[in-house]
């Protein structure tokens, strides 16, 4: 229970959800603009495609090591500083006459990606027991919201004012977020005492990076080819490498006992499928609803109308939060993502085979909003209930970073399934995703109960060092 003399806690949840919702919105709205930014700055497809590309990879790099540091030295201060580097970045962007400054400010955009875990961290702290899992969906939610968000009106701001407004616009919120952050969130008595694991930090750094450039450039450089091959290898054995020097460090950026936890392992792997399934409706819908409709499927909408065609899953990922918050406090969180998962994999399977009206893409839209909702807000709690306080940090981080590996997966095979533009392709494309989520739907099967986790959690806590 928080302190009476600090701010009340719902003060504390809007202003992370304000932080929250800048970030996801510049996770994705600079992907419908892509063409323009391509033709102003006079670069290649290949150098655009780094605009998103550099984003993830600093995203993923960035978002387990700040979450520990966090743990270390206090969830707020940590907020704060990356509000200010994500404002940076933001301004770098918005600034941009180059496609290298541009990709500049989206490396150094890139330490966003830490609000999400240092939120949910300060939520655990600083809210009552019984409000803890609730806000934990909500900021959850507005991961897949506020990217779905940041599609549907990136069409009409480039229309109406510029590309660079796509960045403007977001750094006013994320300055608010900063003074706010800095003035009414309190910081967290919670801290985890240890020194920078440099060598851990060093090789998850290596391993993400060489595994998503393999995946983002896999469909111009092709599946089979050296670089990419190269890169998959380079990541297994950083991979391998890792793990190995995490384990045998007393105090290493990621405990190896706390990820092969039942709990944090099995949550994780649905996330990646999930994170598939999701990121891959971003490159699809928009993708399939384009296309001219004198080639027999399609119906020739603009970018603008493209986007609102996943209005309805955005919607309902928000609204569906609090109702997974509701359900992780009475039957557990594990109830949630199983349905999640099965409504996500049905609204998938949906759009694959039924989608010669536009009121069936909306309705596969708007399940898909359904099963993503219920799945990623119970996720976050999920990992929550199966670590220590201390842990909290650089444990949602890497649930972060996984879903984000899915999300890269799901992105890059769905646009190479759809290069020919064909109905067949898209639903091809349609089924692979739907596959993807029902395996997901079979790991979620295997998560751990309430009582199992607790049990898990209290053995965890005598023979783990503190």
């Amino acid at each position: 229970m928080p302190h009476a003399a600090r701010p009340h806690y719902n003060l504390t949840f809007a202003i992370l959800a304000l932080a929250g919702i800048s970030y996801a919105l510049l996770q994705s709205m600079v992907a419908p603009a892509l063409l323009t930014i391509k033709a102003d700055l006079h670069t290649s497809t290949t150098g655009v495609a780094w605009v998103i590309t550099s984003y993830l990879l600093a995203a993923s790099v960035a978002t387990p090591i700040i979450g520990r540091l966090g743990d270390q030295y206090g969830k707020k201060r940590m907020l704060v500083v990356t509000l200010v580097v994500l404002a940076t970045g933001t301004l770098l962007s918005a600034l941009a006459t180059s496609i290298g400054l541009m990709i500049l400010g989206r490396v150094v955009q890139g330490a966003g990606g830490a609000i999400f875990p240092l939120a949910f961290a300060i939520i655990r702290d600083e809210f009552p027991r019984e409000r803890v899992a609730s806000g934990i969906a909500l900021i959850s939610a507005l991961l897949g919201a506020g990217a779905g968000v940041g599609i549907v009106l990136a069409g009409p701001i480039t229309e109406r004012f510029s590309y660079h407004w796509l960045f403007w616009l977001p750094l006013g919120v994320i300055l608010l977020a900063t003074a706010a952050t800095a003035l009414w969130v309190p910081e967290s008595p919670i801290k985890t005492r240890g020194k920078i694991d440099w060598a851990g930090s060093f090789l998850l750094t290596g391993w993400l990076v060489a595994l998503l450039v393999a995946v983002s450039e896999a469909s111009s450089w092709g599946w089979g080819s050296a670089r990419v091959i190269g890169l998959l290898v380079a990541a297994t054995v950083l991979l391998a490498t890792w793990i190995v020097v995490e384990q045998r460090l007393a105090q290493p950026l990621v405990n190896m006992r706390m990820m092969q936890r039942r709990g944090v392992w099995t949550t994780n792997l649905t996330g990646l499928l999930l994170g598939f399934g999701m990121y891959s409706s971003f490159v699809l819908v928009p993708q399939f609803v384009e296309q001219p409709r004198s080639g027999g499927f399609g119906f020739s909408a603009s970018v603008t109308q493209a986007g609102l065609f996943l209005l309805p899953s955005t919607m309902a990922m928000l609204v569906v939060s609090p109702f997974a918050g509701r359900l992780s406090r009475t039957v557990g969180s594990r109830v949630p993502l199983m349905l999640g998962a099965a409504i996500t994999a049905i609204a998938f399977f949906m759009l694959a085979f039924v989608h010669g009206q536009r009121y069936e893409i909306y309705l596969g839209t708007l399940l898909m909003g359904l099963g993503i909702g219920l799945a990623f807000a119970s996720m976050a709690n999920l990992i929550v209930e199966a670590v220590r306080p201390d842990e909290t940090g650089v444990a949602t981080g890497m649930n972060t970073i996984v879903r984000t590996i899915g999300g890269s997966l799901g992105s890059q095979i769905a646009a190479s399934i759809v290069i020919g533009s064909t109905e067949h392709d898209f639903t091809t494309a349609f089924a692979v995703s739907a596959s993807a989520v029902v395996v997901g739907f079979a790991v979620s099967l295997a998560v751990p109960g309430r009582e199992q986790v607790k049990a898990a959690l209290a053995r965890a806590s005598v023979t783990m060092p503190r």
